[in-house]
C-alpha cells in the first residue's frame, strides 16, 4: 500500500505544498474554500502528517537546525552569528548539523537527525542549498526551511541571496576604469552553484566596457588556496604582453594563492599586478598587501534567513523585501591602476 504525502495532497488540491501545510497548521489566512478543498483530498487520501511536521499545535520544540557542509567551517561560523541574532529574539535555539554535501545518504542523514533533534524548521547553507534531493525531502516531510545563496532565485518565499552577479560586474568595471584590459578570472567551485553568478558578472563587465572575454585569461578553480595557486600559475606564467594585469578570483583564499604566486615571480602588487577577490574573510586583511575584495554579508543573509523561516513558523504573510541582501566593494591596497596605462598614454603623446 502507497503512504500519501504531502505533496500528493497537494497535487489532488491544486495548490501548493505550503497550502497544505497551512491548512494541517490551522494558520487562519487560508481562505475557507481551499482550506475545504485539501481537508476533502487529505480525507480521500487518508494523510496523515509526518512526525517531523513541526507546526501542529503544541508539538513546537523552538529548536531551529542549522545545516553545513564539513567543508565550509568558517561560512558556517558566520551564518551561525546571523541566525543566533535572530533566533535569540524569538526564544529559539539553534542546533548545528553538520553535512557531506558528497555523502550518498545524505537525505537520510538528515531525515534521520530532524527525527532526533525535532526541530520546527531549518536554514540550509551552501553547497547543500542546491541539492534537489535534500529540498524534496524537507518538502515531503512538511518541514518549514529556507536556503541560503541558492543558485536559482525563484523561490523568494524560502531563500536569501547577495546581489553577486551586480557587484561583480561592478568590481571589473572598477578594474577596466584603471586601465586594465587584460582582466583574468579565476571560477569557483562549480559545486557551489551560486559563485557562478560571479563569473556571470565578471562577463557582464567586460561586455558594458566594450572588452571581448579572452577565454586565455580564465582559469577553473576549486575556492580552496591550493587552487588559487595553480591556476596564477596558469595564468602569470606566460610572456608578459599575454599575462593579465588584473586578475579576480572568485573567493579570497584563491586570490590569496594568486598574491603567493605573484611574489615568488617577482611581480610587484598593485604595480604589476593588481588582485582582488570575494566574500572579505579575516584572511584578506591579513595577507600582503591587504587584499581589494568584495564584502558578502553572510551575518546580514542568515539573520534575514531566519527571520524569513520564523515568519513561516508563525503562519504571518510574506514580505517579498527581505530576500535580497547587497553585498559591499572593499577597497584596499591589492590593486591599483594597469602597468599598460602609462605606457598607451605615452604612444598617444608620441603620436
Amino acid at each position: 500500500m502507497t503512504i500519501a504525502t504531502i505533496r500528493d495532497v497537494a497535487a489532488q488540491a491544486r495548490v501548493s505544498i505550503k497550502t497544505v501545510s497551512r491548512v494541517i497548521n490551522d494558520v487562519k489566512t487560508v481562505k475557507p474554500h481551499t482550506r475545504e478543498r485539501v481537508l476533502r483530498v487529505i480525507r480521500k487520501l487518508d494523510y496523515h502528517p509526518s512526525p517531523s511536521a513541526r507546526g501542529l499545535s503544541g508539538s513546537r520544540s523552538y529548536l531551529i537546525s542549522l545545516l553545513y557542509d564539513v567543508t565550509c567551517a568558517y561560512y558556517a561560523t558566520s551564518v551561525l552569528g546571523g541566525v543566533l541574532e535572530a533566533c535569540r529574539a524569538a526564544h529559539y535555539q539553534v542546533v548545528m548539523q553538520p553535512c557531506d554535501y558528497k555523502s550518498p545518504s545524505l537525505t537520510e542523514e538528515v531525515s534521520r537527525n530532524l527525527r532526533q533533534s525535532r526541530s520546527d524548521g531549518v536554514i540550509v547553507t551552501p553547497p547543500l542549498t542546491d541539492l534537489k534531493a535534500l529540498k524534496e525531502l524537507l518538502e515531503e516531510q512538511d518541514v518549514p526551511f529556507v536556503r541560503i545563496a541558492p543558485a536559482e532565485h525563484a523561490d523568494d518565499r524560502r531563500s536569501v541571496y547577495t546581489d553577486d552577479r551586480e557587484s561583480c560586474a561592478k568590481m571589473t568595471e572598477q578594474l577596466v576604469g584603471l586601465g586594465h584590459v587584460r582582466i583574468g578570472f579565476i571560477i569557483g567551485n562549480p559545486d557551489h552553484a551560486a559563485v557562478a553568478h560571479r563569473f556571470q558578472g565578471y562577463r557582464d563587465g567586460l561586455r558594458k566596457c566594450g572588452l571581448a572575454l579572452d577565454k586565455k585569461l580564465i582559469a577553473q578553480g576549486y575556492n580552496s588556496y591550493d587552487s588559487g595557486v595553480e591556476c596564477a600559475r596558469k595564468l602569470l606564467q606566460v610572456p608578459a604582453p599575454k599575462r593579465p594585469t588584473a586578475i579576480f578570483a572568485s573567493n579570497d583564499e584563491m586570490a590569496a594563492g594568486v598574491l603567493a604566486v605573484a611574489h615568488g615571480l617577482g611581480l610587484a602588487i598593485p604595480e604589476d599586478l593588481s588582485v582582488v577577490g570575494f566574500d572579505d574573510v579575516p584572511l584578506a586583511s591579513q595577507v600582503w598587501p591587504a587584499l581589494t575584495t568584495i564584502r558578502q554579508p553572510i551575518p546580514a543573509m542568515a539573520a534575514q534567513a531566519a527571520e524569513l523561516l520564523l515568519r513561516q513558523l508563525r503562519g504571518e504573510p510574506y514580505d517579498r523585501s527581505g530576500h535580497v541582501v547587497e553585498s559591499a566593494l572593499m577597497f584596499r591596497q591589492s590593486h591599483g591602476p594597469s602597468p599598460d596605462r602609462g605606457v598607451r598614454r605615452q604612444l598617444r603623446a608620441g603620436a
